[in-house]
């Protein structure tokens, strides 16, 4: 697996204060990474360290495995940062907006004019080419920031709570451009509060509190290992006692319970099933079931999310 983004140790102290403890990151090249954790966390100080914006106390981190700290020109190069706040230099055009920006980087004409019709275009701003930046809406100025992120084509975007202030619609139309960059070949590293936004388009994540890197992995991974029983739920249309009863005698099946409450035994109901067995024998399980003569109209797995991961992991301290 190769590594674009890797910290070894990072430590970051504002006078007694510990922001970051230690912190060991390994994003993969390719990745959706999802930062989580509580204000105060720790994750924008990870970001500003990232985008050599604030040398760290300790420690060394690494953007394609060159050092933020010993060549920060090379890394700016290969980065797009997006802040939660930024400015956007209202009284110009966008297309002014994003020349000026792909002209700091070193882009020449007549390059930079079919570059800023490329990024519109990415964005869904192209009929916003000549409007003051002024006039457009919190969810438009975001995407302009990004299209700016993007001026000098970074294989590395860093983005702090990219949603921050949008309504559902803006919110939809920024996660639909992650994916469309992610399906680019871009590695992204987004922090967000909106954990249920986040479970959609993230690969990996990483949980963060009080500067302590909690957990970090593939989504699936870390939610394998926080959860090692799987819950499954069962529905019967009619005998879920007798189904509870044949059940407990499976040994593969750490507990099983009613998830309803029954009049009688020839009540159908909900039953929820503790389980730590492979998919095969989960397969059995319903195979039993039905082989005893139980009518089965549901039966699946309840997956974890984001929010029920973060949760457990988490105390709700802020440093």
């Amino acid at each position: 697996m190769e590594l674009i983004v890797e910290t070894h140790n990072l430590t970051q102290r504002f006078g007694t204060h510990l922001a970051l403890n230690q912190v060991n990151l390994s994003i993969p090249k390719g990745a959706v990474y999802g930062f989580i954790g509580p204000n105060g966390a720790g994750k924008t100080t990870t970001m500003r360290i990232l985008t050599t914006l604030l040398q760290p106390t300790a420690g060394e981190a690494f953007v394609n495995g060159i050092s933020v700290r010993k060549d920060p020109d090379a890394v700016r190069k290969m980065i797009g940062f997006m802040p939660d706040y930024f400015g956007v230099y209202e009284s110009m055009r966008v297309w002014e907006y994003l020349d000026f920006f792909a002209h700091i980087y070193g882009i020449k004409q007549p390059r930079r004019t079919s570059l800023i019709q490329e990024l519109l275009q990415l964005v869904d701003l192209t009929e916003k080419h000549d409007s003051y930046v002024m006039n457009l809406s919190r969810g438009m100025k975001q995407r302009l920031s990004l299209a700016r992120t993007m001026a000098h084509d970074p294989s590395l975007l860093i983005l702090d709570e990219p949603a921050s202030g949008l309504d559902p619609r803006a919110r939809i139309e920024l996660r639909e451009l992650l994916r469309e960059l992610s399906r680019m070949g871009k590695t992204i590293m987004v922090s967000s509060h909106i954990l249920s936004e986040l479970a959609e388009m993230c690969s990996h994540i990483g949980i963060i509190e009080r500067g302590t890197l909690l957990a970090s992995g593939p989504v699936e991974q870390i939610m394998q290992d926080l959860r090692p029983h799987k819950l499954i739920e069962v529905q019967v249309l009619e005998r879920a006692m007798p189904a509870l009863q044949m059940l407990k005698q499976l040994s593969t099946i750490n507990d099983v319970h009613l998830a309803n409450e029954l009049a009688d035994d020839q009540a159908g109901g909900k039953l929820a099933i503790n389980f730590s067995g492979t998919a095969e024998e989960s397969s059995a399980i319903l195979s039993n079931l039905v082989s005893q003569g139980f009518r089965v109209n549901h039966f699946a797995e309840r997956q974890s999310d984001l929010e029920e991961v973060f949760l457990h992991v988490t105390q709700g301290v802020v440093a």
